[in-house]
C-alpha cells in the first residue's frame, strides 16, 4: 500500500511550497468547510486528479471580515488548525494560508494575480465559486481571473451555484446561516448544514474542580471570545488521542457558582484519567437545555443526573 503523504500546511509562502509547486488550488475562505464549500473543493480535486497534480486550498487569516471590521469579530466555525484538519479529511494535500494585511487588501486585482497566483503559488489551476470576487474593493471578478489566466498560463474553473448535493437541498448553506443556527444552539440543523457536527478543539485547562467536588470531573477548554455558541448543555462526542469517546457538555458562564468568563466544560463518560495539557476535539451532538442559574449546589447536581441520564440516551448509551 502506498504510503498516504503528510499534509501541508504552508503560510506567507515567497515561493511555490515544496510539495505544492505547479497545484491546483481552490481559492475561498472556506469558514466551516461547509457542503457548499465542497462543490468547490471536489471540483479542485478533480481537475487536480486530471493533470496529474497536487490540489490545495488557498486561503487567508485573519478573516477578511475581521480586517475590515471596527467592531464585534466574526464568529468563526473553524480555527486555521481545524480548517486543516477537515481539507486533510477530505484527501487535499495542503492548505495554503496568507495573511490578510494592509498590503493583501490594498492589492488590485491583477496585483493578485501577478504576485500571488502566479509568482508566489505558481499555480496549474484554480477554481473558484460563481460569487468569487479578489483584490482591492472586491473588484477581480470570476470574467477577470479567465481572462487573466489565458495571459499567464493557468487553467480556471468557476463553479455554478449548486442547489443540492447527495444530502439534499444546498439552498440554505453558508457559513452565516451555520452560525445562526449555533447562535440558537441548534447543533444538529448546523450539522445538516455542515455535513458534519460542529467542533470546538483546544488544549485542556485547570478549572476550579467543582465537578470533580461534585462527581463530576470534567475536561475544560476555554473558548474564543468571538465564540457565540448558545450558552448551553449538549450531548457531545470526545477525541482523545484518536478515540472517540462520548460525554455531556456545558457551555456557558456558570452562573449558579461564579458567572465568569465563558468556559467549555466537558464530563466524558466512562473515562478516567489525566487530560491537562492534552489537545481533544469535542463534537456538539444535540442540545438539551440552555444554561440556568439554580438555588443550590444540591439542585444543580440533581439536574447534572438528569443531563447526563438525557445525554446517554441520545447517544445509544
Amino acid at each position: 500500500m502506498t504510503p498516504k503523504k503528510p499534509f501541508i500546511l504552508s503560510v506567507d509562502p515567497v515561493r511555490p511550497p515544496e510539495g505544492l509547486t505547479g497545484a491546483v488550488v481552490a481559492i475561498g475562505n472556506f469558514d466551516g468547510v461547509h457542503r457548499g464549500h465542497r462543490a468547490v473543493i471536489f471540483r479542485a480535486k478533480n481537475l487536480a486528479q486530471r493533470l496529474g497534480r497536487p490540489c490545495a486550498v488557498l486561503t487567508f487569516e485573519p478573516h477578511p471580515a475581521d480586517f475590515f471590521a471596527s467592531g464585534e469579530k466574526i464568529f468563526r466555525l473553524t480555527s486555521r488548525e481545524a480548517k486543516a484538519h477537515r481539507l486533510a479529511e477530505l484527501g487535499l494535500d495542503g492548505m495554503i494560508v496568507f495573511t490578510f494585511d494592509d498590503h493583501l487588501a490594498k492589492l488590485d486585482a491583477g496585483a493578485f494575480l501577478g504576485e500571488i497566483l502566479v509568482r508566489r503559488l505558481g499555480v496549474a489551476a484554480v477554481v473558484v465559486g460563481y460569487d468569487f470576487h479578489f483584490g482591492a474593493k472586491r473588484s477581480g471578478t470570476p470574467q477577470f481571473l479567465r481572462e487573466q489566466a489565458e495571459k499567464y498560463g493557468f487553467l480556471v474553473e468557476i463553479v455554478e451555484k449548486v442547489v443540492a448535493d447527495e444530502e439534499g437541498s444546498l439552498d440554505a448553506v453558508s457559513s452565516t446561516a451555520t452560525r445562526e443556527a449555533l447562535e440558537r444552539g441548534d447543533v444538529a440543523a448546523a450539522a445538516a448544514l455542515l455535513g458534519h457536527p460542529w467542533s470546538l478543539t483546544g488544549p485542556v485547562i485547570h478549572g476550579a474542580k467543582l465537578g470533580r467536588q461534585l462527581g463530576y470531573p470534567t475536561a475544560n477548554l476555554a473558548v474564543d471570545s468571538a465564540c457565540r455558541l448558545k450558552h448551553a448543555i449538549y450531548a457531545v462526542e470526545v477525541a482523545i488521542d484518536g478515540e472517540v469517546l462520548k460525554g455531556v457538555a456545558s457551555f456557558g458562564r456558570r452562573p449558579t457558582v461564579d458567572n465568569g468568563p465563558p468556559l467549555l466544560e466537558v464530563f466524558v463518560f466512562d473515562f478516567s484519567g489525566d487530560l491537562y495539557g492534552k489537545e481533544i476535539e469535542v463534537f456538539f451532538i444535540d442540545f438539551l437545555r440552555p444554561e440556568k442559574k439554580f438555588d443550590s449546589l444540591d439542585a444543580l447536581l440533581a439536574q447534572i443526573r438528569r443531563d447526563e441520564m438525557a445525554a446517554r440516551e441520545i447517544l445509544g448509551l
